[in-house]
């Protein structure tokens, strides 16, 4: 399974269904996707995911619009539904569907995009480049999403094509709020992971080649540090370590390639190599009970 598909997998998961305000918002989002077609008063939605087709027709359920059909054509779902039901509750001009533009709250702006993104979004797989684009038929909604994710400090560029508008980011970060924005926890996780990785093995690769094994233990060590301190950040576990084990944690992050008795040096009272590996393996092992735990009780669900 694709990136892409975990992340939309993910948001099909999201349990708001017995909120009909975020139910239409988010269904909102989905119909000013570009995946949306209009022809003969029908509306088709067409997906190549099974979570995502499913996703729509529970949103379509919930705003009482039951009259529709799900068909396979090749590998894609596609929904059919009346336009007739569409134009009683959202805003329809010349066979165009457009934002409505009375959601005044934040959940309301998060389940839109959400939409939006499930509606036509996609993500590249971020082991080889980072870019994350959502497509819309018209410049007004695409603006729109625009000038709401601007409010949070999620800048998407947009691009105008043949037949639609894309808005899309390649940073690393962005992509990263966004969607933690709207709602991927877990894909936040993985994708931090995978950034973390890169930004490691960049820093390698500007090292001098002929570095010997110890250097390349030395690295992977800290990979591992580096990324058992931000899961405790991510899962605010952190803030429950005692001042000596943040105090390095802080060191560690501030400065991925220095060695441990370097590291030390650092600390308001210095400590030697060993007194620093001592406190980092205690932050790895507190992290690797934590990811047990939860993993667990996953299972246990």
């Amino acid at each position: 399974m694709s990136f892409s598909s975990e992340i939309k997998e993910e948001l099909s998961k999201i349990n708001n269904l017995n909120n009909k305000q975020l139910v239409k918002a988010e269904l909102n989002g989905y119909l000013v996707s570009n995946n949306i077609s209009i022809n003969s008063n029908k509306l088709k939605y067409a997906t190549e995911s099974e979570y995502n087709i499913n996703r729509f027709a529970k949103l379509l359920n919930n705003v009482n619009i039951l009259d529709y059909t799900i068909n396979m054509q090749g590998k894609l779902f596609v929904i059919t539904c009346n336009l007739n039901h569409i134009k009683n509750i959202f805003n329809i001009k010349n066979n165009e569907i457009y934002i409505i533009e009375n959601y005044n709250n934040t959940e309301e702006i998060k389940a839109l995009i959400r939409g939006a993104f499930l509606g036509s979004g996609s993500m590249n797989n971020p082991e080889k480049v980072y870019h994350l684009e959502m497509d819309f038929s018209n410049n007004y909604n695409a603006e729109y999403i625009q000038d709401e994710l601007k409010k949070v400090n999620i800048k998407f560029k947009i691009l105008k094509g043949k037949n639609d508008y894309c808005l899309y980011i390649k940073d690393g970060e962005e992509i990263s709020k966004f969607l933690a924005f709207i709602g991927a926890n877990n894909a936040v996780l993985k994708f931090e992971d995978i950034r973390v990785k890169h930004d490691m093995s960049n820093k390698v690769n500007r090292l001098v080649n002929c570095k010997t094994a110890n250097l390349n233990k030395t690295i992977n060590a800290a990979i591992t540090q580096i990324e058992a301190i931000r899961y405790l950040q991510k899962t605010k576990e952190f803030e429950k370590l005692d001042n000596s084990l943040k105090e390095i944690a802080i060191v560690r992050i501030e400065n991925p390639d220095l060695p441990l008795s370097e590291l030390g040096n650092l600390l308001k009272e210095p400590i030697g190599k060993s007194g620093v590996n001592y406190r980092l393996k205690k932050i790895v092992n507190i992290a690797n009970e934590i990811l047990e735990d939860s993993d667990l009780l996953y299972r246990k669900k």
